[in-house]
């Protein structure tokens, strides 16, 4: 009986071990299977992957290093045409060659977009990952709508990309000459636009040095941007005007002047002079706005945005959903040193548990007549040692739940105020428009003061800051 048990034990540990050796040696563990495993077909050229990228179902995993775009065959250099499709570009770096975007002989695209752009995913159902991309040449393009992503596919997720821009005209003085034509040549970063739906852009990192908007959405559908990061660079005009040499200084420091005649002096969140001259003690944003939200794209309307967990930094404006009309949420986010506006807010807007500074720009307005029931939660973070600004927020429209904070009293300087139906700064571009701020509900926790100007109905504000009623 002994000798039956003993040969069954070994029976078993001998099945045991075949089948341990096998599995052992025919896969890996299933998470690396999953994410690393060798349904990915490993390439190393850029050869391949445009070839892979025109097919659908495919899993592709570019070798680490360093990969330089130089030639192209038509206005959107590289091409993502394939749907149901997984490229891992992590350790991957491209260097795209900034001439490409003044090439004459490239092929147009067909979908009526002129639009040079250095990436398109058009695919359906595509996720990017891990790519590091920059230009390099500082050539500037044969237009202000280059951009290095184009995204336009349902369904997209791009992952941990980042992003280096350069390569606008004239660098080095933001809006002062304009947002477009003439001499201004532009480098956008991220774009999503019509017919996208459903586009996720997480983790991802848009350092500007260019003249450009970081990341904005066109026509696009149910956008999800989450943990992503944006930076530019600010400079005064102060230094400007120490130049002895280059394009502003052969303009005689002259900008161009704002096509809103009715707004004379005010250039996207600096004040030059009446005849334009540029003005001492000013600063100005290199790039536009970090992540920036438009109504429309040919008549299709950009819908149901989410901005969650996101930084931007020494950007034009820093968040702007307030031009779109669906109403958009804004949540955990975090805005400092922009020259704008920190966060632009308008009708139905949710800006939810949101810090921002004020040291160059209000951190927060809702500029527009018509915006309307806008919610508003935003912590003041340390405003101290800025310049050109002495506005804290400002509230126009009606319906507006606003809640203001900070942790330290001393991060607002006294000087700074709040402000109800106000034209000053940003937005209200209409010379015939009536300034008036309606039902609108403040609780302001800061010791900041709150002027109600001329316009100001039916207010309920709440707080320890002091209010004060300015009479016409």
């Amino acid at each position: 009986m002994m000798k039956l048990k003993t040969k069954y034990r070994i029976k078993l540990l001998f099945c045991a071990l075949v089948t341990f050796l096998f599995l052992g040696t025919s896969c890996q563990s299933p998470k690396e299977d999953k994410v690393k495993g060798p349904s990915f077909i490993v390439i190393d050229n850029l050869s391949d992957l445009k070839l892979y990228a025109a097919k659908d179902n495919v899993k592709i995993r570019l070798k680490s290093g360093n990969y330089q775009i130089d030639e192209a065959e038509s206005i959107r250099f590289l091409r993502f045409t394939g749907s149901n499709s997984h490229y891992d570009l992590t350790g991957v770096r491209f260097m795209v060659d900034t001439k490409l975007f003044s090439r004459k002989d490239l092929k147009i695209s067909n979908d009526g977009n002129s639009m040079y752009c250095a990436i398109e995913i058009s695919g359906n159902h595509v996720t990017m990952e891990g790519l590091y991309i920059e230009t390099y040449g500082d050539k500037p393009g044969r237009q202000s709508k280059n951009k290095i992503f184009n995204i336009v596919g349902e369904d997209v997720t791009l992952k941990n990309a980042e992003i280096r821009t350069a390569g606008s005209n004239p660098y080095g003085y933001g809006s002062l000459f304009g947002l477009g034509g003439g001499d201004v040549r532009k480098m956008n970063g991220i774009r999503v636009g019509y017919p996208a739906k459903d586009v996720k852009l997480i983790g991802c990192k848009v350092h500007m040095r260019a003249m450009g908007h970081a990341i904005f959405l066109q026509g696009a559908e149910n956008t999800l941007i989450e943990d992503c990061h944006v930076d530019g660079l600010l400079r005064t005009t102060g230094a400007i005007l120490a130049e002895t040499s280059g394009y502003m200084f052969d303009k005689d420091f002259y900008a161009k002047k704002p096509k809103h005649a009715h707004k004379p002096g005010y250039v996207e969140g600096t004040i030059i002079g009446l005849d334009g001259k540029i003005l001492p003690g000013e600063i100005i944003s290199l790039s536009e706005d970090g992540i920036r939200i438009y109504p429309e794209y040919n008549g299709h309307p950009t819908k149901n945005t989410t901005i969650k967990d996101c930084t931007v930094f020494q950007m034009r404006r820093g968040i702007c959903t307030g031009l779109s009309t669906s109403g958009d949420k804004v949540i955990n986010c975090q805005v400092g040193e922009c020259v704008a506006t920190g966060f632009n807010v308008g009708s139905n807007d949710s800006i939810i548990n949101c810090r921002a500074d004020a040291k160059f720009a209000e951190a927060f307005g809702v500029p527009y007549t018509k915006a309307k029931n806008a919610y508003v939660e935003m912590e003041i973070l340390d405003s101290r040692d800025g310049m050109a600004n002495s506005l804290l927020a400002k509230i126009n429209g009606s319906g507006h739940e606003v809640k203001i904070k900070t942790e330290n009293p001393e991060y607002i300087p006294e000087t700074m105020v709040i402000k109800l139906a106000t034209w000053e700064s940003y937005g209200n571009f209409h010379k015939n428009a009536t300034m008036h701020a309606t039902n609108i509900k403040l609780d302001n926790q800061t010791q900041t003061k709150v002027l109600l100007l001329p316009g100001t109905v039916n207010e309920d504000v709440e707080g320890i800051g002091e209010v004060v009623k300015v009479e016409q």
